[in-house]
């Protein structure tokens, strides 16, 4: 069975190598790294394909997985972010193993950071929100997400129409029509870099400002309201 990685990428080179080369470092094997770069400036596809990917056009992340999943070969699809690492070496084999024996349609691990003391406190916390709400209303993180391509494809992948919570809608509607579960086989690593730039208030406030605009707006946000930036850690750009 082969694992399709989709992971897409602007302007990643400190970052992108880290997380290949945990893959690389995986019991399991039987898997293809797809890496969906939206022009980066830097030496992002260049790093990409000397570890073997297969390099194809990017988007915004929620674009960018779906032009992944298109030329994807796996009956399983796992969309990472550039800047996670599987620090278990068994962290594949454990979750395949486990996504397939409960017959899972989509799913998330447990999620971790080496961060600060409120970095742990963020994730310890998001682990205890998705594993209760798995069973009303799913949600998950876009840096690691299972699903299977059949049901990838049933719901017409990501909607681009949704700059930030792409993912949490993703799960969401995968739950209403299959099974969605957190799995316990091994924990991602996730950078906390988005706190140290933008500080947790502000993300933490822009995810009720999300759920709000969901509630009396709906989802359709293609104007970017919320002011996500996918290249917000180009500081080279920037001088």
């Amino acid at each position: 069975m082969i694992l399709s990685i989709i992971i897409p990428t602007k302007n990643e080179e400190e970052y992108l190598p880290k997380l290949l080369e945990s893959i690389k470092k995986q019991t399991f094997s039987d898997y293809e790294i797809i890496v969906a770069d939206n022009k980066s400036e830097d030496k992002t596809p260049e790093i990409a394909q000397k570890f073997g990917c297969i390099v194809t056009k990017g988007g915004m992340p929620g674009p960018g997985r779906n032009l992944g999943a298109k030329i994807a070969k796996g009956e399983i699809l796992l969309f990472l972010d550039s800047d996670t690492e599987l620090n278990d070496k068994f962290f594949l084999e454990l979750l395949v193993e486990e996504f397939n024996d409960r017959r899972l349609d989509s799913a998330v691990p447990r999620s971790y950071a080496d961060g600060n003391f409120l970095d742990r406190i963020f994730y310890g916390f998001w682990n205890s929100l998705v594993m209760i709400f798995q069973y009303i209303s799913p949600f998950a993180g876009g840096w690691c997400i299972f699903a299977r391509k059949e049901m990838h494809d049933k719901i017409n992948g990501f909607n681009e129409r949704i700059v930030l919570g792409e993912d949490s809608d993703y799960a969401k509607r995968i739950g209403k029509i299959g099974k969605f579960r957190m799995i316990k086989g091994s924990k991602i690593k996730v950078s906390p870099r988005r706190f140290e730039k933008e500080g947790h208030l502000k993300i933490i406030l822009q995810s009720i400002g999300v759920g709000i605009f969901w509630v009396i707006k709906g989802k359709d946000d293609k104007k970017n309201r919320f002011g996500y930036n996918f290249d917000i850690y180009n500081d080279k750009k920037k001088k």
